[in-house]
C-alpha cells in the first residue's frame, strides 16, 4: 500500500477557520475533515482545488518542523545559507508532493474514535479513513503540536503503525548517506521532483 499518498492526503486538512473554532483535537479534526471534504467534492477544477488547499497547507501546517525533523542529524551540520535553501526547497516538494495526489479524493469519510494527550505538547486523534470500493480502511493517527493551545498544528500521521514523518526522514537521510554526506545531493533530488 502506499502510504504517502494518505500522509499527503491527510495534510490537507488543517486551516485557519477551523483552527479559530476548535481548540479540542478531536472537534478540531472533525471539523477540518467536513471542510476538506467539501472542497474535493465540488465541482470547480483540479486546479483551483490545489491552490485552496495549498493556501490551507502553507497557513496551518508545520511545514517548517515537518521538514527540519526529516532533515535529521544533518540540521545540525549544514551552514544557515545551507538551511535556508532546504526550508525553500522542502516546502516546494511538501505542496507539490501532496497537490499532486488530491485527484483520487472526491468525498473521504474519516470518523475520529478517540483521543490521548502525551504531554502538554502533543496529543494523538485516532480515526479511521472508510473504506470504498476503491480503498481499504485505513487507521490514522494524528499527531497534533499543541504547545500553543491557541494554534494546534499537524506534526505526523501514524498510518497503519508507519511513522510517515519518520519514513520521509529514513529517505532524505538514506539520499545524503549514499552520497557521502553531502546535503546537495539531497537539493538536487528535491529540485528534480519539482522540474518533473
Amino acid at each position: 500500500m502506499n502510504y504517502k499518498k494518505y500522509f499527503v492526503f491527510i495534510f490537507l486538512f488543517i486551516n485557519l477557520n477551523s483552527i479559530s473554532l476548535a481548540k479540542d483535537p478531536s472537534a478540531l479534526i472533525n471539523e477540518i475533515v467536513d471542510e476538506a471534504a467539501s472542497i474535493l467534492s465540488s465541482e470547480d477544477p483540479v486546479e483551483s482545488k490545489i491552490i485552496k488547499l495549498n493556501t490551507i497547507a502553507e497557513r496551518s501546517v508545520d511545514i517548517d518542523g515537518i521538514g527540519m525533523y526529516t532533515l535529521g542529524k544533518y540540521r545540525k551540520t549544514i551552514s544557515d545559507d545551507q538551511k535556508i535553501k532546504y526550508r525553500k526547497l522542502f516546502k516546494s516538494y511538501f505542496l507539490k508532493s501532496f497537490s499532486s495526489r488530491l485527484v483520487d479524493y472526491t468525498n473521504p469519510r474519516i470518523n475520529v474514535i478517540s483521543q490521548k494527550k502525551i504531554n502538554d505538547k502533543y496529543t494523538i486523534v485516532n480515526s479511521i479513513l472508510e473504506a470504498t470500493s476503491k480503498r481499504p480502511q485505513v487507521k490514522i493517527d494524528w499527531r497534533i503540536y499543541t504547545k500553543n493551545p491557541e494554534r494546534p498544528l499537524i506534526r505526523d500521521l501514524i498510518v497503519e503503525g508507519l511513522s510517515l514523518a519518520r519514513t520521509q526522514k529514513e529517505e532524505f537521510n538514506s539520499i545524503i548517506q549514499n552520497n557521502e554526506n553531502d546535503i546537495n545531493a539531497l537539493f538536487k533530488t528535491l529540485e528534480e521532483f519539482l522540474i518533473k
